[in-house]
């Protein structure tokens, strides 16, 4: 279809209307939907966008944040060679670190400016929220990190409201709540055992030990999987650090690491560089010279190989429910024998997602 013939039918497309909202920070806002243009307080909030806009979801964005490229950069390349307009997208600072410009927002047009809940504060302290409501932009908070069980199935449906896509915002929280019942439907069944296990969030990033997960988060992951976090009544918040004595004290019978390719942050870092494409050799290395550090010194999951690696960035989508799956195979194989986390991300990329399932996720040391 030509350009002119592109603009006459989006001309015939549905007629925008004013509908009222509530956000996930308890805000009304007003504004008018289907919009047109939005800019992405965050680059990763097109893990919300590309599985309610499949076929073109970077069609009206006008701006956005840089961290995708950077936070998760094998994804960005699978994005990028299929939509490679995202590489012209204008990129914008962050608001938690000051360097938004209201100005370029502004000259941009946008209808909503879609901002991650982390980021309210520091919006508000800044005044952002102020200066953009001044030039009638309003701002949307969405959440898929701070509280992803609570909050990642109202952020789509604010999504599917902003894009007028209600129908398959629900057909994929049906998914997601049918994936997640196959884990907790079994452990509320059989009551297993529950192993304690240590979440080694980003392993290796850095040469302190060990950042980790309280109640939330990857740490709620843990108990929805059928284990029981070892920071649970430590960390008081969803994200703080453990001490190695207190690892080698709770001598936790797994062990999962969060990885990622982190080149943009921390160049040939002792992170696992697991994600999709990845190197399972090289990531199966990385993670085993993780198990040389001091916090890990004679821990069940060392002695035994129950020793894992995954994917960094379920804690900041809506796929968590799959990190869920992967670890109740790791902590109760007997019970999850039929239960196939890969076939679940793969259907998930034919059912939803625009880009193919590329392997890649997750790693052990243990033979699987």
């Amino acid at each position: 279809m030509t350009a002119g013939g592109l603009l006459l039918a989006s001309s015939f497309g549905a007629a925008a209307e004013e509908i009222t909202l509530t956000d996930i920070a308890g805000r009304q806002v007003t504004l008018d939907a289907p919009v047109e243009r939005m800019i992405l307080g965050e680059g990763r909030q097109v893990y919300l966008l590309g599985a309610l806009e499949p076929e073109a979801p970077f069609n009206k964005v006008v701006g956005w944040r840089e961290d995708f490229s950077q936070a998760d950069p094998d994804n960005y390349a699978h994005y990028a060679k299929r939509f490679p307009e995202l590489e012209k997208i204008p990129t914008f600072g962050g608001f938690k670190d000051g360097t938004f410009d209201v100005e370029q927002a502004a000259a941009l047009k946008p209808d909503v400016v879609l901002m991650n809940l982390e980021a309210r504060q520091a919006t508000e302290d800044a005044a952002y929220d102020d200066k953009l409501a001044q030039l009638d932009i309003p701002i949307v908070y969405v959440d898929f990190r701070e509280d992803p069980l609570a909050n990642t199935t109202p952020s789509m449906r604010l999504m599917g409201q902003l894009l007028g896509k209600e129908d398959r915002a629900e057909a994929f929280i049906a998914y997601t709540e049918e994936q997640m019942a196959r884990v907790t439907d079994v452990i509320a069944e059989q009551d297993p055992q529950r192993p304690d296990v240590f979440i080694d969030r980003a392993g290796g990033y850095s040469d302190d030990c060990c950042m980790s997960f309280g109640p939330g988060n990857f740490g709620e992951y843990v108990d929805l999987a059928g284990g029981h976090n070892i920071a649970e009544g430590i960390i008081p918040s969803t994200f703080g650090t453990l001490n190695p004595e207190q690892i080698i004290a709770a001598n936790p019978e797994h062990v999962v690491v969060t990885g990622g390719s982190w080149d943009a942050y921390v160049p040939g870092g002792k992170w696992v560089g697991v994600g999709p494409g990845a190197d399972q050799n090289l990531a199966r290395e990385k993670l085993q010279a993780l198990t040389q550090r001091t916090a890990m010194t004679g821990i069940q999951a060392v002695d035994n190989d129950n020793f894992h690696a995954i994917w960094h960035q379920f804690y900041n989508s809506p796929y968590y429910f799959v990190a869920v799956q992967k670890m109740a195979k790791w902590f109760h194989p007997e019970l999850f024998a039929d239960l196939d986390p890969e076939a679940t991300m793969q259907e998930l990329h034919e059912r939803f997602l625009p880009v193919d399932y590329a392997p890649g996720y997750w790693v052990s040391l243990k033979d699987e």
